[in-house]
């Protein structure tokens, strides 16, 4: 109730408010004035109440109505420009304000359509950039390939090496403790077979980095289709897939937005465990949108030890933010992860 009475329109009507006590206060001394210098037979103290609370009745009806007519079209200019900004924020910089009056929020409103213009600019500055990086990027793809190489060997050693340690540990451990106690022996078996499965995993998403960066030629949605197809041979994750024919698409751009989706799957795979993914890429207004979500585990998005680790997702928000986009990604314990990512064509 007390954000209501600090919104632009109650401003205008507490302006007439206090404008109408100010002249009320005045009158009241000019009539008092009158009636004790003067003392005329006309203004009596019953006619000097009447006047003042006449006036007090209507002014404040007036005040009321007047606020209200001329605070309409002040809070619709303002509206105005805060859809403006809200549009600007969402990345849809084409956006523009009409403004017919020459006062101070329509220069605002002209600042504002400036600003877009220039963000509009700046997006085509970096698709150009990023077409520039592709062709750069392919001159260095040997170097890049030897790069990945490291990587995988690292997080081969790091995971998939000691996860297959620990299954050698615990199987020798279990054939010792076969003939002892059986009980025992069962419950390692179990915890071999958990290992294992968290080994293959891994190396299934391993594996998916082994793909070749670029599409070869593929249109995109044909690509990510061939790519989840493999994964859908590999692991029990039912997919579901909207994927639409993106027209016009430079080279630079789909190999980004493959390697992205290609990067979330990889991520679902190893820390999500989960059993359905949802994966979407639509055209809508000029925009290319790419909603990718699954029903995993989650994560707190703002811990500090997530945002230590997160590599995979500081990848997919640098390569969005390379050709223009913007990247959200919203997740809690236990209700999945969803990632949108919005680019401008």
């Amino acid at each position: 109730m007390l954000k209501r009475l600090n919104t632009i329109r109650y401003t205008y009507i507490r302006s007439h408010l206090y404008g109408l006590f100010l002249t009320t206060v005045t009158l009241m001394a000019i009539i008092l004035s009158i009636h004790v210098l003067f003392a005329p037979a006309w203004l009596s103290t019953p006619s000097i109440f009447l006047f003042i609370w006449s006036y007090i009745f209507l002014g404040f009806i007036f005040s009321i109505y007047v606020g209200f007519k001329s605070s309409g079209d002040m809070k619709d200019r303002l509206d105005y420009l805060s859809i403006m900004i809200a549009q600007l924020s969402r990345g849809n910089y084409s956006s523009r304000i009409y403004e017919n009056e020459e006062d101070e929020i329509a220069r605002v409103g002209n600042e504002l359509n400036t600003l877009g213009e220039k963000m509009q600019s700046q997006v085509k500055s970096l698709q150009r950039l990023a077409d520039e990086k592709a062709e750069y990027a392919q001159s260095a793809h040997k170097a890049a390939a030897i790069e990945e190489r490291q990587r995988l060997a690292r997080d081969l050693h790091d995971a998939v090496s000691q996860q297959l340690f620990a299954l050698t540990m615990m199987s020798q451990a279990s054939l010792r403790l076969i003939d002892r106690d059986q009980e025992q022996a069962k419950e390692q078996l179990k915890e071999i077979a958990e290992t294992a499965l968290k080994a293959q995993t891994e190396m299934r998403a391993l594996l998916l980095h082994l793909r070749p960066v670029h599409l070869s030629g593929e249109p995109l949605e044909i690509g990510i289709h061939n790519l989840v197809e493999e994964l859908k041979q590999k692991c029990s994750i039912e997919f579901h897939m909207n994927l639409e024919e993106v027209e016009d698409l430079s080279q630079s751009t789909e190999e980004h937005v493959f390697r992205i989706v290609q990067e979330a799957l990889s991520n679902i795979l190893r820390h999500a465990d989960a059993t359905e993914v949802t994966l979407e890429i639509i055209t809508r207004n000029d925009k290319l949108f790419v909603h990718i979500a699954d029903n995993g585990k989650g994560f707190d998005v703002e811990s500090d030890q997530q945002k230590k680790t997160s590599y995979g997702l500081k990848t997919m928000r640098e390569r969005s933010e390379e050709i223009g986009g913007t990247f959200a990604v919203r997740s809690k314990q236990g209700e999945g992860t969803h990632i949108d990512i919005r680019i401008p064509l």
